[in-house]
């Protein structure tokens, strides 16, 4: 009965070693998961970067920078006020005189729903 006791015992330390290293086994497991979930965030991060630098030298090279298509967008603007100011002052004194002329042409005339 003693080494029945014992094997029982024997049985009870094996079981316990195997439970000590499943759990060592799965903290090294969520060790590594969490290892490799960092490494894959900074390989995406810099996979990020590295893109948007890309975009933006493309965006420079094709487009040019947001500031100089501002400025481009400014300029083109005030070169249309300008040709506007002046075809108003080239025209102005046309307009006004045919202006003047529709308002002094004064025709008397009765109305169509008049009655006598």
């Amino acid at each position: 009965m003693a080494s029945n006791t014992q094997g029982i015992q024997q049985l009870l330390a094996a079981e316990k070693k195997a439970a000590e290293k499943v759990g060592e086994a799965r903290k090294r497991k969520a060790r590594r998961l969490k290892q490799a979930k960092d490494e894959a965030t900074e390989e995406i991060e810099k996979y990020r970067s590295e893109r948007e630098k890309q975009f933006k030298d493309f965006e420079a090279k094709h487009i040019g920078s947001r500031e100089g298509v501002s400025n481009k967008i400014d300029a083109d603007t005030r070169v249309r006020i300008d040709e506007m100011n002046r075809a108003l002052s080239s025209h102005k004194e046309f307009v006004i005189k045919d202006v003047l002329e529709y308002v002094y042409a004064i025709k008397l005339e009765l109305h169509k729903n008049y009655r006598q």
